[in-house]
């Protein structure tokens, strides 16, 4: 799977600009603020389906302007695909993949899958739990539909039940009206957790080698669902979910929102036995999430049978030589689009630069 060539039109700071892409190593050139990370959210949009930088889809439209459109052309094992991307100044999004427009934005998961690594990926590491659940979910939901199904109906379901939490506190049925409710979010929740345990078991195959690599095997790297839900057959997960929503309603009706679920869970991320959330240095904290973000890459060509494309943002400042250069290795084989302000490898590659002006 590679990208042949990205057209933006009124997006951020290009007006009418197409730039080709080769299979392999991309350097994208250029000064601060010339537009080279805008060029990598576009890639991003089209993959995953929105900014990995805002949630408001008009700040990405160039100042004057009342849309942008982004057009991606794709190789993908067997095909080639055209995803375009269209955003007004009301934050109404639509996506064509083909020419078809998608029902659900969602649906775009899975067509052009996307590693994104960038400095602010740090979070994923030390910030809120958020951080690293949405890290499993972005990558589940590009290699299973299912399970982006089951996340979409159980976010939903939860925010009916808050809802219900928030206006009836005070109406005795409530635990009753709940009941309906906790069915169905026990079933998609244990089917989320159970994918999570999966996800992590595997991904931490990948991370703890990649990880001893880049550290010349002084660290060891261990990963860890932690949910309140243990990992056994499914149906005893769902029973376990239930019961546990059921026991925590008092407590749910006092606080007006669901204390118990999926939606709380959290991954344990060791080094050499510390806690590296809280305890890791600067540097350790960027090593391991870069090792997961590797991992990714293969953890996609071990579950789909296509390596996803991997968009670094500005990160080979962040790294020293050797890291580098091991970065380099592993991330041969699939295509690498990279933006810095200068590049001296001597490595094959394919340079776009790009000016301060674009048009």
């Amino acid at each position: 799977m590679y990208i042949e060539s990205v057209t933006l039109k009124n997006f951020r700071n290009y007006a009418d600009k197409t730039v080709y892409f080769k299979d392999g190593l991309n350097i994208v050139i250029g000064k601060n603020a010339s537009g080279k990370t805008n060029l990598l959210e576009s890639v991003y949009c089209s993959g995953i389906g929105k900014s990995p930088r805002t949630n408001k889809a008009r700040e990405m439209i160039r100042w004057g302007s009342d849309n942008a459109y982004i057009k991606v052309n794709l190789k993908k094992q067997y095909a080639r695909h055209t995803v375009e991307y269209y955003i007004d100044a009301g934050d109404k999004k639509i996506i064509k993949i083909d020419g078809i427009p998608l029902v659900k934005q969602s649906e775009i998961l899975g067509m052009l899958n996307i590693v994104f690594f960038s400095p602010d990926e740090m979070k994923l590491i030390k910030e809120s739990p958020q951080e690293r659940r949405r890290f499993a979910d972005i990558s589940l939901s590009q290699q299973n539909k299912k399970y982006l199904y089951s996340l979409s109906k159980y976010n939903n379901i939860l925010a009916q039940r808050n809802k219900l939490l928030k206006e009836s506190r005070d109406i005795k049925a409530l635990p009753e009206m709940l009941y309906g409710w906790d069915v169905q979010l026990a079933e998609h929740g244990a089917y989320i957790i159970a994918k999570r345990y999966e996800f992590i078991e595997k991904i931490q195959v990948f991370a703890s080698k990649i990880h001893s690599e880049i550290t010349d095997g002084k660290e060891v790297l261990e990963l860890e669902y932690e949910s309140n839900v243990e990992y056994c057959e499914n149906d005893k997960m769902k029973e376990s979910f239930f019961q546990k929503l059921r026991s925590n309603i008092e407590k749910d009706m006092n606080l007006l929102y669901t204390s118990f679920g999926s939606h709380r869970d959290d991954i344990a991320i060791r080094i050499n036995g510390i806690d590296v959330r809280k305890y890791g240095s600067q540097g350790q904290q960027r090593t391991v999430a870069l090792s997961l973000k590797l991992a990714e890459i293969y953890l996609f060509e071990s579950e789909i049978g296509e390596k996803p494309v991997l968009l670094l943002d500005d990160v080979l400042s962040e790294l020293d030589a050797s890291r580098r250069q091991k970065l380099m290795e592993l991330s041969s084989g699939l295509q690498t689009i990279i933006t810095c302000t200068d590049f001296d490898m001597d490595l094959q590659r394919n340079t776009i630069l790009i000016g301060s002006s674009e048009k």
